[in-house]
């Protein structure tokens, strides 16, 4: 360990601490002490040198030098502190103010709302310097509060010029010389299944059967490498952004409009160019047969998951008369699913149903609704067709000894596994996990708890205690679908990974060779770039999550002072969380705002109790609360016990 040397990005905690993730699967994250965290930002990329942690705690990492600045603007509060100008930044993690002199306010006043863009960072004892870049308009209006979640979570806001032009210019690469060197799949009844208010449809699927009594399941995926030509201007932005990033009702895509929308989304009644995953199931769910080929499909029709719960679930009549054609065809589709999700539950895969809040936003903007998202039988569906052809696809790369994207996920740290069973255990669960858990152990616990009031709690502990899934170059196997070989291949429109393994898959099926030099250069290349889009792919996460935070924090904002009923959904050392029955919204009743007591966190337990009056409150406990206090700009909701 002595002098040891790691690289990788800092992700900072608001209390000052943090860790160091090289974004390599199977390694460590480093811990951080707020000490030795020097002058890095969130998210920069930073050598740290390990050293033995104290009192005895496990090794540690201290910030040698920052390698990459990542932060280059971020939002604020301007301030005017005698002659001199600060902005103070609305991320707590940032804990230097930022310098903004005379003449580079911009036109800034005391107290208004900013971006500003980091001109000097900080070193030693020296504050950072910055200019304003723009004014934001009111703070805890819901336009500008998005924008600065943009801001601070560096998503591009606009495609250049430059950009726009090459998409118009995709628009003369279709012909009906390219669609008859195809396979012509034009007569299959192929279908689109996306959410209501989809508009990017990148997969389209259909089924038939075999006369041995197999499933033929077609998974047709945007063709999106042929318009997007390997380091183009917008094969470069593509790689820049890494993902699509959605929020409620809006999206910053990643491709233009132009292909995201129209020419690459597969839209019924018009030819779209595709690459099929042609693959036939046997009665126990296996893939007996799996074809791969360039293609051209004409959807039949654009469905949503809530059709398919109607025709398959509902049985509603009005709803299967309406699409009469293809009701068989649905039907035989659930029949491939059933097989399909049999085989994998055979082998361990873990179903998690985590619950997602689902906005619902006005045809003005306002938030009429937040509801807990419904995951049923269409969306179940879709999904097992997506895990079958990304695995195919990953599994023939593989093979073929090409070049490819892994989505890999390494097994969990012994540690996080230990502390997850004793958490079962003061729930009451009597398991014990052996050496080497499996992912089908992890799965019981899953199937365990549904419908119970702990669910969250547990499935949303044991996603913590797992590994985080990543891009890699190396075919690692991904322990939570229980997959010894998977790829994602089917999201191209909306992933740059995808993009990559089209490209790929695309050269092994036109017998394209790669010299063995080139090959291991490129994947010294391929390493860079799959840590890159592992990095976006997490960004983009965490502007969602806050994005969601905004939209409640906006709903529950004219709600303060109104009584509602819920139940404790988590517990903390500083209070506990109450999920609504009305709505699906999570708010924080702090310990000091319950009556008098001095309260301990039972952390084993889960519960917060009363030292003096024996009250105890518990995960799963039904409460009654005040919404008693809302701030947009930092996303909190406060209630108050009852």
């Amino acid at each position: 360990m002595k002098n040891k040397r790691i690289i990788g990005e800092i992700r900072l905690h608001r209390d000052g601490y943090g860790f160091v993730a090289t974004g390599i699967a199977k390694q460590k994250d480093v811990f951080v002490p707020a000490r030795a965290v020097s002058d890095a930002l969130h998210t920069d990329l930073v050598e740290i040198k390990l050293v033995a942690g104290r009192a005895g705690k496990s090794e540690e990492g201290h910030v040698i030098q920052v390698v990459e600045r990542r932060v280059k603007e971020m939002t604020g509060r301007l301030e005017r502190v005698g002659k001199q100008y600060r902005v103070i930044a609305d991320d707590v993690r940032v804990r230097r103010m930022i310098i903004v002199p005379d003449n580079k306010l911009n036109g800034a006043k005391h107290g208004q709302g900013v971006v500003v863009e980091i001109t000097k960072y900080a070193s030693g004892s020296e504050h950072m310097l910055g200019k304003v870049v723009s004014i934001l308009g009111k703070r805890g209006d819901l336009d500008t509060e998005k924008f600065a979640i943009t801001v601070n979570h560096h998503l591009s806001r606009e495609f250049s010029d430059k950009v726009l032009k090459e998409a118009d210019n995709c628009l003369s690469f279709m012909s009906e010389k390219i669609i008859k060197k195809r396979k012509d799949l034009r007569n299959i009844d192929f279908v689109t299944i996306d959410g209501e208010t989809a508009k990017d449809f990148d997969d389209a699927v259909a089924v038939s059967r075999t006369s041995k009594g197999n499933i033929r399941l077609w998974v047709s995926i945007a063709d999106v490498s042929y318009f997007v030509k390997e380091n183009s201007v917008i094969d470069n932005e593509a790689y820049n952004r890494g993902t699509s990033v959605y929020f409620p009702g809006d999206c910053l895509p990643m491709l233009p409009e132009q292909l995201s929308n129209d020419l690459c989304s597969l839209k019924p009644k018009v030819d779209r160019l595709t690459m099929t995953v042609q693959m036939d199931i046997d009665c126990n769910g296996g893939v007996v047969e799996k074809t791969f080929y360039e293609s051209v499909i004409r959807s039949k029709q654009r469905m949503t998951y809530t059709d398919l719960k109607k025709i398959l679930v509902e049985k509603d009549l009005h709803v299967r008369e309406k699409h009469n054609n293809l009701v068989p065809q649905f039907e035989l589709m659930e029949e491939c699913f059933k097989r399909l999700r049999k085989k994998r539950e055979n082998r361990g895969a873990i179903d998690f149903d985590l619950s997602e809040p689902e906005i619902v936003v006005s045809l003005t903007g306002n938030v009429d609704d937040i509801a807990k998202a419904d995951r049923h039988l269409g969306h179940m569906i879709i999904e097992e067709f997506m895990i079958a052809a990304n695995e195919a696809v990953a599994e023939y790369l593989t093979e073929m000894k090409s070049n490819c994207v892994y989505r890999v996920h390494a097994h969990p740290e012994k540690d996080k596994i230990n502390a997850f069973a004793i958490l079962l255990h003061n729930l009451g669960y009597k398991i014990s996990f052996g050496d080497d858990v499996s992912a089908g152990d992890l799965a019981k616990i899953v199937e365990m708890v549904k419908g119970k009031p702990e669910e969250r709690l547990v499935n949303s502990s044991l996603l913590r205690s797992l590994a985080k899934a990543v891009y890699c170059e190396r075919n690692l196997g991904h322990f939570g679908l229980a997959s010894e070989c998977y790829c994602h291949f089917t999201s191209p429109i909306r992933r740059y990974p995808d993009l990559l393994v089209h490209r790929f898959l695309k050269s092994l099926l036109r017998g394209e060779k790669v010299k063995k030099v080139a090959k291991d250069a490129g994947l010294a290349a391929l390493k860079e770039t799959v840590l890159y889009c592992t990095r976006r792919e997490r960004i983009a996460m965490e502007a969602e999550r806050e994005i969601i935070k905004l939209y409640v924090a906006f709903f529950m904002q004219d709600k303060i002072g109104d009584r509602y009923d819920g139940i404790i959904s988590h517990i903390t050392k500083f209070g506990f969380f109450v999920e609504l029955n009305d709505f699906f919204v999570e708010g924080l009743v702090h310990k000091e705002s319950l009556p008098k007591d001095n309260y301990q966190f039972d952390e084993g337990g889960y519960s917060l109790n009363g030292k003096h009056r024996k009250t105890k409150f518990r995960i799963g406990d039904p409460v009654s609360i005040l919404v008693d206090e809302v701030n947009v700009p930092t996303r909190e909701v406060y209630f108050k016990l009852i």
